[in-house]
């Protein structure tokens, strides 16, 4: 495998962690329009995309295989949260 195969593999493992992570921050400025955010949305997006990837470690050594449904799911979870907590959505 040479480093363009290894740099593919690192870029789909890490996709919907990124996709994710850049979509929560749009989607709560148009949804949440009342609430002022605590950091700006490119400061959302990389925390986001740290705890994404992060989930996404964890879901390959949990069950030694990338792309499991239960993956994507904790993912989808952890991510709402942290943009909840980001976004300060206890403050409603």
């Amino acid at each position: 495998m040479n480093l363009l195969d290894i740099l593919l593999h690192l870029a789909n493992f890490t996709a919907p962690a990124l996709v994710l992570a850049l979509l929560l921050p749009l989607a709560t400025r148009f949804l949440i329009k009342k609430q002022a955010s605590a950091l700006v949305w490119w400061a959302q997006a990389a925390i986001n995309f740290i705890v994404g990837v992060v989930v996404m470690l964890a879901g390959l050594w949990l069950w030694s295989r990338d792309g499991k449904m239960v993956t994507y799911a904790l993912l989808a979870l952890a991510l709402a949260s942290s943009q909840w907590l980001l976004s300060r959505g206890w403050r409603k």
